[in-house]
């Protein structure tokens, strides 16, 4: 404990500018901060700062060490809060994005029981149909339909999800049902900016992915609207199951090509990469993996 007091002493100087300014920060004395960085540079043979009346700066050896130091503090002060949070009940402000129509029409009643089983929890909840900068908005979570893209953030499985590709019964009338994806290429359909591809949708054939690209008398930034034009017969459209089947089941929407629909495709929760992860952020995801087994997705 007395190493680790050195080794944090000799960070928190540094970070604080000066022996002056790290004592009023943290509340010790000057001369004790002092003694522990002299302690440490003895102990390890080498200077670690470079001392004048008016500038403090590190050694080649006192970068290095600064840097290797800093990480371990970060990871042992990361673990503290690991194990406090584990043993205590979620509480605070809890950061969360999603889709909006499906933060609107599928996630609103899982992430509100959570909210019920953890009262202490403050939640923003911003639903928006864009992608989300995880680390530069703040967000604790992201719930994100799709597979994980970006290698500097973690994601974790919550529920499988397929999408439908169909269009209205009067429209399939006139011009019949397609049997190929490639038939798509000369038919109407309705291309939603916000999916993964936008005009060129994806298919499976023979276990291999082919893209269809595809034109029509609407681009629209919403999936609702899209389903709603579908409806009206203005074109295809590809839309998350839990849009498209209450039409399916009404008959509005015929879906077609059900044997080329890729599969594999998941609802994901995704966070900034850290060693250890916020108690809240847990519980959160933990209380959606079993919601959605319950409740699954369509």
């Amino acid at each position: 404990m007395q190493d680790l007091a050195r080794i944090r002493a000799f960070v928190q100087v540094f970070d604080a500018g000066g022996f002056s300014s790290a004592a009023r920060l943290h509340g010790r004395s000057k001369a004790l901060l002092s003694k522990y960085v002299t302690d440490l540079e003895d102990y390890l043979g080498v200077r670690l700062m470079n001392r004048t009346t008016r500038k403090l700066s590190l050694t080649e050896a006192g970068e290095a060490y600064y840097r290797e130091a800093s990480s371990l503090l970060q990871q042992l002060d990361d673990l503290d809060s690991t194990i406090t949070d584990q043993t205590a009940e979620p509480r605070g402000m809890l950061r969360v994005s999603a889709p909006r129509n499906f933060g609107e029409s599928t996630l609103a009643p899982a992430i509100f029981e959570y909210l019920k089983k953890h009262p202490k929890v403050t939640l923003d909840l911003r639903l928006e149909d864009r992608y989300v900068d995880l680390v530069d908005e703040g967000i604790d979570v992201a719930l994100r339909i799709s597979t994980l893209a970006d290698s500097s953030l973690i994601a974790r499985k919550i529920a499988d999800m397929h999408v439908v590709v169909g269009a209205a019964p009067s429209l399939i009338a006139a011009i019949g049902t397609p049997r190929h994806p490639e038939d798509l290429r000369h038919l109407p359909c309705i291309v939603d900016v916000n999916l993964q591809g936008q005009s060129n949708w994806r298919f499976i054939e023979n276990d291999k992915t082919i893209s269809v690209p595809v034109t029509g008398p609407l681009r629209v930034n919403s999936p609702l609207a899209a389903r709603t034009a579908a409806a009206m017969g203005l074109g295809f459209v590809v839309l998350p199951s839990y849009l498209a089947d209450p039409l399916v089941a009404s008959g509005e929407l015929v879906p077609v090509l059900p044997d080329f629909l890729p599969t594999g495709q998941t609802l994901q929760a995704v966070y900034p990469h850290r060693r250890h992860l916020a108690g809240k952020v847990r519980a959160l995801i933990d209380h959606l993996v079993d919601w959605f087994a319950v409740h699954p997705i369509n």
